[in-house]
């Protein structure tokens, strides 16, 4: 039950961001994964950033697409859309372009992009 309390608490913090602090956050951590990726190479930095990463999108896109289902259910399915989203976007660099470092950059920083903008468009369709 209180894991279930802080799971929606951090959720709430995350879909109610006016400051589009979670959504800058996103794009420092798509900063730390383009460094490490290029000269870091740390495991550990890359497991944090792309946890942390999936964790503020996914909760973007289950508050977008499932807000009447159960938290961890929204955090579970916005994550499972995210990998979807990212599976899409990727195939078109790949389509259009051979895949780098730095396409795979702007393919992580596209889709956090959509998830946050969908986020503050469901958001004032509620506040109205």
């Amino acid at each position: 039950m209180r894991n279930s309390l802080q799971l929606d608490k951090l959720e709430t913090l995350i879909t109610r961001d006016q400051k589009l602090l979670f959504t800058l956050t996103s794009y420092g951590l798509i900063l730390a994964i383009y460094i490490n990726l290029n000269s870091l190479h740390s495991s550990v930095l890359g497991i944090v950033a792309s946890v942390l990463y999936f964790l503020i999108n996914g909760v973007f896109l289950g508050h977008v697409f499932f807000e009447k289902e159960v938290t961890l259910f929204r955090l579970i399915f916005g994550i499972l859309l995210l990998i979807m989203l990212l599976g899409f976007v990727g195939l078109l660099a790949v389509i259009i372009y051979n895949l780098d470092v730095i396409r795979f950059t702007l393919v992580l920083f596209i889709a956090a992009t959509l998830s946050s903008l969908l986020n503050r468009r469901v958001k004032n369709r509620n506040a109205t």
